[in-house]
């Protein structure tokens, strides 16, 4: 739970100086609910991929790129750092594979981290919740 509450407080450290690129409102709310609320973007949906890294380019040279960890979000996040490296903003992947070794698998997408968290921080310290096929051993 330390490692990943370190994790947020740096996402949320970034969000004071680059955009936190998310894949919808959903995931938007999510951080919201984590206490992330500056620079959080969402995917304009009509707009290609392109377009929307250049208009990132035109405010901002870092970004931080944090999509669902399915296929769908890996095959954006390439798409984001290739469009936004094309135009000269460095990409911060880094807490995106943070988050993903952190969340071990319980976790596929950014909607889901609140309720993760929430379950984290009602466990005693040192305590590892131990599933089997959903049952609690």
């Amino acid at each position: 739970m330390e490692q990943l509450e370190k994790v947020l407080q740096k996402l949320e450290d970034l969000s004071d100086e680059m955009p936190i690129i998310v894949e919808g409102v959903r995931d938007r709310n999510a951080l919201r609910r984590l206490g992330i609320t500056k620079n959080v973007l969402t995917l304009n949906r009509g707009v290609s991929i392109f377009s929307f890294c250049e208009g990132i380019s035109r405010n901002f040279k870092h970004a931080v790129v944090l999509t669902d960890w399915d296929r769908r979000g890996g095959q954006l996040a390439r798409m984001l750092k290739d469009g936004l490296e094309a135009n000269g903003v460095k990409v911060n992947d880094s807490v995106r594979m943070q988050i993903v070794i952190l969340s071990k698998k319980e976790v596929k997408d950014i909607e889901s981290l609140p309720t993760f968290v929430d379950r984290l921080k009602s466990m005693p310290r040192g305590i590892v919740d131990i599933r089997v096929k959903g049952k609690r051993i």
